[in-house]
């Protein structure tokens, strides 16, 4: 057993570029929230949209509508986009609301593989890899998770390390599994 299988800061802190901003910014690592369903919401709805964006957007969804299955359900169209969604999040949050009319709870994916999540989340129109990644690091707390897809990623990777192509990026982590998620977020830090 090494020192990683007991302490996941371990990967982060024995990276040269990494280990500053766990000194700096202490222990961070992936969230498991009260309310999936919810995270899940809120993942589409940050979809590429600047973080202010996202936020404003989110405020307005839950003042006017709720982030619950049975109220999204309830929502015109018209009253979602009035917050400030797409077509394309409109639907992804009424095929959301449709598949998971109880919400969700952490033992529905308990027994699914990070790719098992992707695959069922990114059957719903509009969810792709990086929703379903930010799903798997904010709302199910998973360990080992690697959002090269994600723009911070990236540019936090070429900030410490000069990886341009997702490829160098994935091979670089590598060196953090299974504790990925926690190397995360520090790169997001570098971004």
């Amino acid at each position: 057993m090494s020192d990683t299988d007991d302490d996941p800061y371990a990967v982060v802190r024995a990276d040269d570029a990494l280990r500053p901003l766990y000194e700096e910014h202490g222990e961070l690592g992936p969230e498991r929230t009260d309310d999936p369903f919810e995270r899940l919401v809120v993942a589409v709805t940050n979809q590429s949209v600047s973080l202010e964006s996202a936020a404003a957007v989110r405020e307005r969804l839950r003042e006017r509508v709720g982030t619950d299955p049975a109220s999204l359900r309830d929502a015109a169209d018209a009253t979602l986009r009035d917050v400030g969604l797409s077509d394309t999040k409109v639907r992804a949050l009424h095929e959301l609301a449709e598949r998971y009319p109880d919400g969700i709870a952490h033992d529905d994916f308990a027994d699914h593989t990070n790719d098992a999540v992707r695959a069922e989340l990114g059957a719903v129109y509009g969810v792709g890899d990086w929703t379903a990644n930010m799903f798997l690091l904010f709302a199910l707390g998973r360990a080992d998770v690697f959002p090269v897809g994600d723009l911070g990623i990236r540019k936090g990777m070429a900030n410490l390390y000069g990886h341009e192509t997702r490829a160098e990026m994935r091979a670089h982590a590598e060196a953090w599994a299974p504790y990925r998620s926690y190397a995360t977020r520090y790169v997001w830090k570098a971004q």
